[in-house]
């Protein structure tokens, strides 16, 4: 999900879909262009993709993120951004593509289970206000938004699974856009804050084991219903590093964590 700062929403390559708007599109084997898409992308990915992935794969946060991922910080940003790694290949495909298709596909990223819509986390700066915006955006050479079948926004979500990435995803945004401010002085994000800060939301793992083991639980009083859930549920993890991140860094008070008196 990117951050959409302009006024001119319809300056945005696509078409802008409200809930009500309709629009068509089928993948299938059939289609001249199928797992064409999967191929030389710049590709982010949020932390709830990477929990995703990880658990599909049986492996440790860490383990995904060394293997399959790169981590860059763009220019003017405060904050970085996580790329899947395309393979090593003359194509540069997506390391799950297979002859058979995706070898993740129950646990696909937000960017692949949303396609060919894209959504967007449009800032309005004068009233310190966020709402959601969503594009028709499938590529110039997809054959499969010439196909018949008819989506809303709600039809498609529930077809693809994506309820609950879409709101992780929103979640971790409005996290995001704090990052226009930074947070981390002369230092960056490279700083003691900085990994700290990118442990606690793309390393699930590696943030739990230092909540537990460290003096974590002795400066932070955690609400009780999340306490419980973290030893064992990555998301739970994930909700205690946003809302962490929020007030570690930027001060912003929430329900979720807050500094022992």
């Amino acid at each position: 999900m990117k951050l959409v700062e302009t006024d001119n929403l319809s300056g945005i390559r696509g078409r802008m879909i409200k809930d009500t708007d309709t629009f068509t599109f089928r993948c299938h084997p059939a289609v001249s262009c199928f797992n064409k898409c999967c191929r030389n992308l710049n590709f982010y990915l949020n932390p709830y993709d990477i929990i995703r992935l990880k658990q599909s794969l049986n492996i440790p946060s860490d383990a995904f993120i060394d293997n399959y991922t790169d981590i860059v910080l763009r220019p003017g940003h405060h904050f970085p951004d996580v790329l899947l790694r395309m393979a090593d290949n003359p194509e540069k495909t997506c390391p799950f593509l297979t002859d058979g298709g995706c070898r993740v596909y129950p646990d696909r990223p937000h960017t692949c289970r949303a396609f060919p819509v894209e959504h967007g986390l449009y800032v309005d700066a004068g009233k310190n206000a966020t709402r959601l915006v969503h594009f028709f955006r499938p590529p110039e050479f997809c054959e499969g938004q010439h196909e018949d079948t008819v989506w809303t926004l709600k039809t498609w979500e529930a077809d693809q699974e994506a309820a609950f990435y879409n709101q992780m995803t929103a979640a971790w945004a409005n996290v995001m856009r704090l990052f226009q401010a930074n947070p981390f002085g002369g230092q960056g994000p490279e700083s003691q804050k900085g990994r700290m800060a990118f442990m606690a939301a793309y390393n699930v793992d590696a943030f739990r084991e230092f909540v537990l083991t460290s003096s974590f639980l002795q400066r932070y009083k955690i609400e009780a219903g999340l306490r419980m859930r973290i030893k064992s549920d990555d998301v739970a993890v994930f909700k205690l590093g946003m809302a962490w991140i929020k007030m570690f860094l930027f001060g912003v008070k929430t329900p979720e964590v807050k500094v022992k008196r």
